[in-house]
This record gives structure tokens, C-alpha cells and sequence, in this order.
């Protein structure tokens, strides 16, 4: 450290020695000049060489050079003009020390190195921009590659404006790195995390752009707008906007809707919670009162053909109604819903379609649709379940049946009332 320190010294002690015998008047002069030559090449280049290359650019019918002009390559390039101008006139100052002129001119070596990573960056990015207008560039971003590109750009940028202000090769920096790769292992970790799951969501097609996603854990329910190297943007269905890591997708649970939005169908599957005290066989009273609905004719005939065959089989079956078969009127209703939505206009019927029984009960019997709609917009869907199950809800009591629901304060009031009125009569 001495000796380093008695360097310098000697060199400043040079330096002042020179410097009095100087003719500072002189070199002033031609450095004044130097800076002039700069601002009137940098003047010239951004007011007629830029301006002309840019008009090339828009009458010309290729796109790529257009991209390329609106990111601003062209622009950083053109700054490198007086830079050189810097570099190659400060050696023809006169009385200026080698060491100055050094530094002078490795300053404008690393400022040109600057200059023009930013201009690969634009360039990469004009890239990006060129990509998104083709088909495949709404569902397959390349963001994210783009962004670990430009990582690469300035990294190794740094490296050499490194190399250049110290006057070293570098590859001698590159060996060195060797000794940093624990702490760049820590400091990149998320952009390493995110460059594995960006080409694991790409490779297998997990997640697109305009696709609907839902993570519970992380309150994601929305659309994909933005897919970038270390996050990706979701809009959810009230407007906000969720940040997610990139490696979280790979990490976490996603449920994507994209399959759904292809079928071209959505499912409905709601139950109806029957009251199951009111649930029954059909007298005949009652069977002639459903034989009116034309979606049940077909269900009539075929039942009345299987019943009395079965019911033949054994004749004392017929002697007493308890040990032949019969129709039901919740199996009534099941043929009907089944008829019904097979001939709704706006069920899906090339996908399943059935009306099953679940479990039964403390809340009912349930009775579940289980179909698709013909849609997959959100507000056509939920009108065509709503128009469905307010037909259903309204035709239930026609086959005697009741649907079960907790009784509100309406049904107790009136329960009380019914309990009092004998009382009040008789008072």
C-alpha cells in the first residue's frame, strides 16, 4: 500500500512538473474545440442524420425497421458519434498528461459499451414487440426470455466497462467470478427460480395470456393480462390487480378455465332440495294431471310397457298395489327435468347431461342438474341457469312436491297464528 501510495505521488509530483512549463492557453484551446467538434457532431447526427434514417424507416414497407425506431434503437446508436469523437481527438490535445488522456479515453470506451447495451436492450425489446403481432405471440409470450436476455446485455456490459476502466482483459474478471458464485447463487435466486418455471409454463402450455385462473391461496381469480421473467399480472373479476411470482405457478395449486372456454360449453350443476314427506306414487287422479305435459308422454308409454311386463311376471303382484311396481312422482319429475333440458335451445346436448339423486339429507332430498350450457359467457351462462331453475322452482308443486327450505320468521309467525286462533275464537 505504500509503495502503491509513493506512486501516485511521483506521478501528481510529474504531473505538476509538466504542468508549469505548460502552455495552458494552447491546450485549453484545443480542448474547447474538442467539446465543440462533439456537440456539432452529436448536433448534426440527432438533427439530419437520425431524422433522415427515421424517414427511410416509415416509407419503407417492412415492419421489423418501424419496431426498431419506436423502441429507440436508432436513437441510442447515434449517441456513440461524439463519444468517438471524445476517444479519438483527446490523444491530439497537446500538454495534456498520458494519464488524463487515459482516463478521458476509457471513459469514452465504457460510455459507447453503455450505449450500446441499451441499444441491444431496445433492440430485444423491439423483438418482443415484433413477436406479439404474430398469431402465436398472444398465447406463447416471450417476456420473460426477453427480459433474462437483457440481464445477460447488462451483465456482461458491466463487465467490460469494468475491464476497460482498469485496463484489464475480461476474461481475467470472468475467472474471478468463481469465487462470487455463492453470492450471485443468493442475489439471482428469484430470477433464476423464475427463468425454470417460465420455460416449464411455456414448454407444457400452462398458462397463456387471456386465460382465466384461479389460486385461492394466493386470492387469484381473474384473467391473465401480463406474463413476464419474474412476475405475472392477473386481473381479477373486480378490477383488481394481482402480482404473482412467476415460480409460484409452479409451486402452487392453479385451476385454469382455458378448457372450459374451448369446449365452447360451461357446466351447470345446482341441486334441488326436495322435501322428501313429499315424495309419493302416483294415484290416478294424479296421473292423468301429469299426462297432460307433452315432454312426459314418451316417458308414460315406455314406463306403462316396462311396468306391465314386470308386473305379469307374477300376477298376485297386481292383487295388491303395495307389491307391484309403480310410478313415483319424484321419478316423474326426474323424466320431466331430463326431457326438459334435452329440449332446451341453449343446452349443450352433444356433453353430459343427466338429473341423479345425491344423498339424502337434514336439508332434503337433493336432486342435481348436472348439463352444459351452450356458452361460455359469463352473462349468457348465468342467465340460462336462472331461466332453468325458475322454471323448475315454479313446475315442482304441479307433481305434489314440496322443496325444503328453513323455515323464516314469515312461517312461525303464522304458525303462532294458526296455534292462537282456536284460543281467540273461543275467548
Amino acid at each position: 500500500m505504500q509503495a502503491q501510495a509513493e506512486s501516485i505521488k511521483a506521478q501528481l509530483d510529474a504531473i505538476a512538473a509538466q504542468s508549469a512549463g505548460m502552455d495552458w492557453t494552447v491546450t485549453l484551446g484545443v480542448l474547447a474545440g474538442l467539446v465543440v467538434l462533439a456537440a456539432l457532431v452529436d448536433w448534426l447526427t440527432q438533427r439530419i442524420v437520425r431524422p433522415l434514417v427515421s424517414r427511410a424507416v416509415r416509407v419503407s414497407p417492412t415492419k421489423i425497421d418501424d419496431a426498431l425506431l419506436a423502441h429507440g434503437v436508432i436513437k441510442q446508436l447515434s449517441h456513440i458519434a461524439p463519444a468517438l469523437v471524445i476517444h479519438f481527438g483527446i490523444a491530439l490535445v497537446p500538454n495534456l498528461h498520458e494519464t488524463l488522456v487515459q482516463v478521458i479515453g476509457k471513459g469514452a470506451i465504457a460510455y459507447m459499451v453503455l450505449v450500446v447495451a441499451i441499444a441491444i436492450s431496445a433492440f430485444l425489446s423491439a423483438l418482443n414487440d415484433i413477436y406479439e403481432r404474430r398469431p402465436a405471440g398472444h398465447s406463447r409470450p416471450i417476456k420473460g426470455y426477453v427480459q433474462l436476455g437483457k440481464i445477460i446485455v447488462y451483465t456482461i456490459a458491466l463487465i467490460g466497462i469494468i475491464a476497460v476502466l482498469i485496463g484489464k482483459s475480461p476474461l481475467v474478471l470472468l475467472g474471478g467470478l468463481g469465487a462470487f458464485a455463492a453470492v450471485l447463487l443468493l442475489v439471482f435466486k428469484d430470477t433464476i427460480l423464475s427463468l425454470v418455471a417460465s420455460v416449464q409454463i411455456a414448454s407444457n402450455d400452462m398458462v397463456r395470456v387471456g386465460d382465466w385462473i384461479e389460486m385461492p391461496s394466493l386470492g387469484v381469480d381473474g384473467d391473465v393480462v401480463d406474463i413476464a421473467l419474474h412476475t405475472i399480472k392477473v386481473q381479477n373479476f373486480d378490477k383488481t390487480i394481482v402480482t404473482v411470482p412467476t415460480h409460484r405457478l409452479i409451486e402452487d395449486s392453479v385451476k385454469n378455465w382455458r378448457g372450459m372456454s374451448d369446449s365452447g360449453g360451461r357446466r351447470i350443476k345446482r341441486a334441488l332440495y326436495v322435501d322428501q314427506g313429499s315424495v309419493g306414487f302416483l294415484d290416478e287422479a294424479m296421473r292423468r294431471k301429469l299426462g297432460r305435459f307433452a315432454l312426459l308422454k314418451s316417458h308414460f308409454e315406455r314406463k306403462k310397457a316396462e311396468l306391465d311386463e314386470w308386473n305379469a311376471q307374477a300376477p298376485e303382484r297386481s292383487a295388491e298395489p303395495v307389491n307391484a311396481r309403480r310410478l313415483t312422482n319424484l321419478g316423474c319429475f326426474r323424466a320431466y327435468v331430463t326431457a326438459y333440458l334435452e329440449s332446451h335451445p341453449k343446452v349443450d346436448h352433444g356433453k353430459t347431461l343427466m338429473v341423479r339423486q345425491l344423498e339424502p339429507g337434514p336439508t332434503g332430498l337433493p336432486l342435481e342438474l348436472y348439463c352444459f350450457a351452450a356458452t361460455t359467457e359469463w352473462g349468457a351462462y348465468e342467465a340460462i341457469q336462472a331461466d332453468i331453475f325458475d322454471h323448475l322452482l315454479a313446475i315442482l308443486p304441479e307433481f305434489g312436491l314440496r322443496l325444503f327450505q328453513q323455515p323464516g320468521g314469515g312461517d312461525l309467525m303464522a304458525g303462532i297464528a294458526a296455534l292462537r286462533a282456536p284460543l281467540d275464537a273461543a275467548a
